[in-house]
């Protein structure tokens, strides 16, 4: 479950995790790109959809990445070149717009505490995870369980080096702003956190569970997926990120195939007015069964590969 989200829903755990609360938080570090980092090539899976007026290329991404991936070149940087539009899964908010929506969503005014809602096995895990990060247990006491899972699920990986900073959202968003590209979002930041709060009580609570029993092989997940990743292979990224997912139908519902079949409409939709647009979404949401290249087929679409 939280490779899933890792990929497919970073950039709501970053936001989540950026703006958890108005209390004093820990001060984790920041990895900072050094200009002596040795560069390593990686050549991410790129599709296209076009017709003879109009084309749109798909890009998966991995939310967050150490500093040191050559990846904005190449058959990718083309694409964005020609394309007129950048279309994420999200325009990030400005931080007071995502704090107020996770304040508002996130926590509960009353009620058992986290704690309490956790089955009493799981307890001392969930304690001890947020100790070894620096964080009291009170800042979440009155915190919803995916608020907590989202968090746990970052702060290693900041911990490990990895940045949101290097991540292509933040990569392709800076460089469309230089070039005076259109930045449009599929969905909203309201929308984002809505499917991680609408989630029932005890999936959410699953879902908690399941990232501290993940937590002690989450470096190596990561390596793992991003491996995968910077070398093109969806096949292999497809069945990292989809193991498991019948365990959990409600959260694979929700957070992927739905979104998957809404974006593909999207992708149909637009196909019917001309330009060049670079759609990039986690990349979880192009790899595996029900993804949006295979919606895309239903549609009568065909996604292709562009080999670079």
């Amino acid at each position: 479950m939280l490779r899933r989200l890792l990929l497919a829903l970073g950039i709501i755990v970053a936001g989540a995790a950026a703006a958890q609360t108005s209390a004093p938080t820990p001060t984790l570090p920041v990895p900072q790109p050094s200009p002596t980092v040795a560069m390593t090539d990686a050549d991410p899976a790129l599709w296209v959809v076009k017709d003879k007026n109009t084309t749109i290329y798909l890009f998966g991404t991995v939310h967050l990445l150490k500093p040191g991936l050559s990846w904005f070149d190449e058959g990718v940087k083309k694409a964005f070149d020609a394309s007129g539009e950048l279309v994420l899964e999200m325009v990030q908010p400005t931080p007071e717009k995502m704090q107020s929506l996770v304040m508002a969503r996130g926590f509960a005014a009353t009620g058992p505490t986290l704690a309490e809602r956790l089955p009493a096995r799981d307890r001392p895990v969930y304690l001890k995870a947020l100790a070894d990060l620096g964080m009291p247990s009170a800042l979440f006491d009155r915190a919803q369980p995916w608020l907590v899972a989202t968090n746990l699920s970052l702060m290693p990986l900041l911990k490990l080096g990895y940045d949101p900073a290097s991540g292509p959202e933040s990569v392709l968003t800076a460089a469309a702003t230089a070039e005076k590209k259109t930045i449009t979002g599929l969905e909203t930041p309201e929308q984002q956190i809505g499917y991680l709060a609408g989630l029932s009580g005890p999936t959410q609570v699953k879902f908690l569970e399941s990232t501290l029993k993940d937590l002690p092989k989450l470096a190596a997940t990561m390596d793992d997926m991003v491996g995968a990743w910077s070398r093109g292979d969806p096949a292999t990224l497809g069945k990292l990120m989809n193991d498991g997912v019948k365990d959990t139908p409600e959260l694979a519902k929700t957070l992927l195939y739905d979104r998957n079949a809404r974006w593909a409409q999207w992708i149909k939709a637009r196909m019917a007015k001309p330009g060049t647009v670079f759609v990039a979404v986690g990349a979880g949401h192009l790899a595996g069964p029900r993804s949006v290249i295979e919606q895309l087929k239903a549609l009568k679409l065909t996604a292709t590969r562009v080999r670079y």
